[in-house]
């Protein structure tokens, strides 16, 4: 089984706090600055995190030699992109969109429509002369065989575009109630009416051709952890289906030539002591002993009831909630296996040798992390090593 994860949350200076397992020396190595809504992907022996809150900065860790620690790779080319889709083919790393400013004088962010790809051997960034034919912010991109490229979701560019525009024009002191006309309109709409993207887009590098493989069957949504399980098969754990709303589904889409299959996998299950679980953007995810982890991520609690209720303004007046909390996958059953030191989200994960490791991101404090540690489970105890 491998491993594609697009995921963004954070981690903390931990200790070694295991349930199971022999402490260790320490082996993985702090980022240099913290970053959160950012890119984690893998090529070869090396991981590569930057960009979101790091800005245009981008680093590597060989893991052949983790104690030479982090290397800063070339910056990036272009505007910073806070949470773009990203992913490897062929040994090249592809950044599709993100949001961010356009220019040093923007007075508002928007959602870019560029596709940059870095070249490990030179140590290069280029930008690829295409648009993405939909927003990609908060979307995921997966590796498929023959060098194509997949994703997931993603924002309305337009409708982010003109509300970040509106919003940001509208002095909040001066003129409350202007402001909070422009953001109840926007935060009160329902899922669909916000208009992200449920098609299956396709990219081929090779060609630098787009195609689709169909609409999503379910609500389109950003944010999510995804993990590929065989071959051309991943998992779609939760995310955000409108801002401020989570689900708590998880489903798997197989990929083939010219089609994508869907199924329904055992929703997320409640943490230990709650009757709801509101569903987690930004949580980190891999695989550990062949078994798939899921970790962290954030929602607001009591959303889901409000949506319910039909306010689909459904996160007014909640306090973000960074859950702690990892599960474990396995025979299509959910079960609770432990829990971080502290509710995090927003970073990157990898499937390892030993586990999943989670590098930086975000905490309760919204601080983006440096931290860098290892999950495991052997299918009946779950350890976290530093």
């Amino acid at each position: 089984m491998t491993l594609r994860t697009q995921i963004l949350g954070g981690a903390g200076a931990f200790a070694l706090l295991a349930t199971a397992g022999t402490a260790m020396a320490e082996e993985w190595p702090d980022l240099p600055v913290g970053v959160k809504n950012g890119i984690a992907e893998r090529i070869g022996d090396r991981l590569i995190v930057g960009l979101g809150s790091a800005g245009t900065q981008v680093f590597a860790l060989d893991l052949n030699d983790t104690a030479a620690g982090w290397t800063e790779l070339a910056e990036f080319n272009g505007p910073a992109p806070s949470q773009p889709a990203a992913t490897v083919v062929d040994g090249a790393l592809y950044v599709f969109s993100g949001s961010g400013n356009a220019t040093e004088d923007a007075t508002s962010p928007i959602i870019f429509e560029t596709v940059s790809r870095y070249d490990a051997d030179a140590n290069t960034w280029e930008t690829i002369d295409t648009t993405t034919p939909a927003g990609l912010l908060g979307a995921s991109a997966v590796a498929l065989d023959g060098g194509r490229i997949a994703i997931f979701g993603g924002y309305n560019k337009e409708l982010f575009d003109t509300y970040l525009a509106d919003v940001l024009a509208i002095d909040k002191d001066a003129d409350p109630d202007g402001w909070n006309t422009v953001v109840n309109n926007y935060m009160g709409m329902k899922p669909e009416d916000y208009r992200w993207n449920d098609l299956v887009l396709t990219y081929e590098p090779a060609t630098n051709t787009w195609g689709d493989l169909g609409s999503d069957p379910a609500l389109p949504n950003t944010g999510s952890a995804v993990v590929e399980t065989d071959p051309g098969t991943f998992l779609i754990i939760n995310g955000e289906i409108k801002p401020g709303l989570r689900t708590d589904a998880v489903r798997s889409v197989s990929i083939g030539s010219d089609s994508a299959e869907w199924s329904d996998v055992s929703p997320l299950p409640a943490a230990d002591g709650s009757d709801v679980q509101e569903g987690l953007a930004g949580a980190y995810a891999g695989l550990s002993n062949g078994g798939v982890l899921v970790a962290g991520g954030a929602n607001f609690q009591g959303a889901r009831a409000n949506a319910d209720s039909g306010n689909w303004y459904a996160h007014d007046g909640l306090a973000k909630h960074w859950a702690s909390e990892v599960f474990a996958l396995r025979d299509n059953a959910w079960t609770q296996v432990g829990e971080l030191p502290a509710g995090l989200a927003y970073g990157g994960s990898f499937t390892v040798d030993d586990g999943v490791l989670v590098v930086g991101g975000e905490d309760a404090d919204k601080t983006a992390r440096t931290d860098v540690f290892l999950m495991q489970w052997d299918g009946e105890q779950f350890a976290i090593v530093d």
